[in-house]
């Protein structure tokens, strides 16, 4: 525990050391020096495939300072240098010469493909983003070999400020200042840049506002507002529909059971309450699924923690790397839910091997992401791009893990293990399980997975795109309460058409419906992957190997947790419905098929006497009536041991 409690400490002062400007309050005089930092080049349309500003042959100042950053922000990519461009404040340069560089054939080679593939680059002055091209390509009225290529040397900055604050800064190019970067051959070049300022009355806790209006539109939010209502309205249709058909058949269903059990006859029982003996025995792999269920359940902990802190503002536009942090941090946190949830359900289903269930709830979602992450940091580092994560990041994420997740997964694994909580199960489960009837094709896992995860998939397609957008594009998502409604949405849906499922499954005298409700809860996951195909083919611009695999391999990992995390509220709301309906009946009479399984273990296994007293008496297993029929002698042969008798 102290060596945990070290580590966090060592995390967050980790953390708090972010990149910030020299100005801590934000506040200069006139002259004062006020850092521009170089953050990455990359294309454009490819926002994984990002380098170092000077792996481009720019202007190198005297001495390349590298800024402490934290650990969200290595994460997301960033590696900020100082740039070679002094803007002290209110200082006015027109045309300063940064410097003059004779480019050779391979610096101009390779300025030309930065250009084809439309780089930009993207700086950062006292905490304000700014972007722009290097370059341009000139395509007007000509065939494709004929194409011009040009290089921006002259850089224009425009900044706002208020008193001793600044507000805004925007940077262009200057079209007329231009080098042709066409052919292979040396070319002079003299980098230039110019620097105005302007006042302005925009208060200074308002200067982010800008970055998130693209998100608040009046036609971005129609879109919006027509996706949550587009979803209202499946949820209301769909929850209405099931909650009129299911009590209505419920009902039905309760009535007939309890003429059943009035009547003095004895009736073959259907249905549902058929398998009323099969329906609680514990699922095959019942360690697999309480590993499942465990990291289902931190992943959906780590997800409303991640809400509640968008939806308090911690998450502003461009606060460098805090999303990052905050996933880093809320899962190491949150490991002891996954060791509790997972440990103590697999102890309820009379599991043995718990440190083995510990080991696995540790590795099941951890263990692909780490594949995941290895194979694509060995690109990244292929590439020499910033979404390789250097050697120190790797070994803090390491120590966070071996000091803080670990730890905390045993003692929830612990405290799992000595809750003694036992499995609460409405009626009895019988010793032999009962054969499946033959069922049709669709009735089956994958259809039942394919019906599972439409409706919930339809309810967040539209929100889908502008999170991609947002995600592996340049947009700006900010509208985190709409976000948070549709998540909600999603919960509900999942639920109800989960719950659904289950019933009809157990209508047709299906009992095995644990996995089967996991897997049908999970599957909008897998819808949400299906859709990855159409966004990167259809409506994004990237390309290459190293953005197809980061695209393809995060998103696996991202689908695969809500596949966890949605299996697992499927799961828990069919294990409520299933306990509340056969709680609702009574189960007074064993069937035949129960008589006989006691009947075999009384006579193998030495069941008391009083349990076949009463299989035999609620049968009127006596040598007359009151039941109709021929009688029955008590003295029958076990079926296991020839000569031994049933006592009446």
């Amino acid at each position: 525990m102290k060596m945990g409690l070290v580590a966090m400490a060592i995390l967050f002062l980790y953390m708090s050391s972010g990149v910030k400007s020299d100005g801590s309050d934000h506040k200069y005089k006139s002259g004062d020096p006020v850092p521009l930092y170089a953050n990455k080049v990359g294309p454009f349309h490819n926002p994984s495939e990002t380098y170092r500003y000077f792996d481009l042959p720019f202007c190198l100042p005297a001495h390349v300072t590298e800024k402490k950053e934290a650990l969200g922000e290595v994460l997301n990519g960033d590696r900020l240098v100082v740039a070679p461009y002094k803007l002290d404040f209110l200082v006015d340069r027109d045309s300063e010469e940064v410097c003059k560089k004779k480019l050779s054939k391979k610096e101009v080679a390779k300025f030309r493909n930065a250009v084809t593939k439309d780089y930009y680059f993207q700086m950062y002055y006292d905490d304000l983003p700014i972007w722009g091209f290097i370059g341009k390509v000139d395509k007007e009225g000509k065939a494709p070999s004929e194409y011009k290529y040009f290089l921006y040397k002259h850089i224009h900055f425009e900044i706002q400020y208020n008193k001793d604050r600044i507000i805004e800064i925007t940077v262009h190019t200057d079209p007329n200042a231009m080098v042709d970067v066409t052919k292979d051959k040396e070319v002079n070049v003299e980098f230039t840049y110019t620097v105005k300022w302007r006042e302005t009355d925009l208060p200074f806790d308002k200067r982010m506002e800008k970055y998130s209006k693209s998100s608040s539109y009046p036609h971005h939010l129609e879109i919006h507002w027509f996706s949550i209502i587009n979803s209202c309205v499946t949820v209301l249709l769909l929850t209405g529909f099931l909650a009129t058909i299911l009590m209505r058949v419920l009902k039905n269903d309760f009535v007939k059971y309890a003429h059943d059990e009035e009547s003095a006859e004895d009736q073959e029982e259907t249905g549902w309450k058929y398998i009323h003996g099969d329906v609680f025995r514990y699922p095959k792999n019942k360690s697999l699924f309480a590993a499942a269920l465990g990291s289902g359940t931190q992943l959906f902990t780590l997800t409303i923690f991640i809400f509640i802190l968008a939806l308090v503002g911690v998450f502003y536009p461009y606060n460098r790397g805090a999303l990052f942090t905050a996933l880093v941090v809320i899962y190491a946190l949150t490991s002891g839910i996954a060791g509790y949830t997972a440990t103590s359900f697999y102890c309820q289903l009379e599991g043995t091997n718990w440190v083995r269930n510990l080991i696995l709830t540790g590795c099941l979602f951890c263990g692909p992401l780490f594949l995941t992450f290895c194979f694509l940091n060995t690109v990244a580092i292929a590439y020499s791009a910033t979404a390789a994560l250097p050697f120190g990041t790797i070994v803090v994420i390491v120590l966070i893990w071996t000091l803080v997740t670990s730890p905390l997964l045993v003692l929830g694994g612990i405290a799992g293990k000595n809750s003694r909580a036992e499995f609460q199960a409405p009626c009895r489960t019988t010793k032999y399980p009962r054969e499946i009837p033959p069922l049709p094709w669709y009735r089956g896992t994958i259809p039942q997975m394919a019906m599972a995860g439409f409706l919930p998939f339809s309810a967040i397609y539209i929100e889908l795109y502008y999170i991609f957008a947002s995600v592996w594009g340049h947009r700006i998502y900010t509208i985190y309460s709409i976000l948070f409604i549709v998540f909600i949405i999603l919960l509900i849906v999942t639920a109800f058409i989960t719950v659904a499922l289950t019933y009809f499954q157990l209508a047709a005298e299906d009992h095995e419906w644990w996995w089967r409700s996991f897997l049908c809860g999970g599957s909008t996951g897998l819808f949400i992957y299906s859709y990855c195909l159409y966004y990167y083919y259809a409506r994004s611009d990237m390309s290459g190997f190293m953005q197809t695999s980061f695209f393809f391999g995060y998103m696996a990992c991202i689908c695969y947790g809500f596949f966890l995390m949605l299996g697992t509220v499927g799961f828990r709301a069919s294990l409520l419905f299933v306990r509340h309906i056969y709680r609702s009946i009574k189960f007074n009479n064993l069937n035949a098929y129960e008589y006989r399984s006691v009947a075999q273990s009384g006579c193998s296994c030495g069941l008391s006497f009083q349990l076949l007293r009463r299989a035999m008496t609620t049968f009127n297993f006596s040598t007359g009536p009151p039941m109709a029929g021929p009688a029955i002698h008590t003295e029958a042969k076990c079926p296991s041991s020839p000569g031994r008798l049933i006592p009446p």
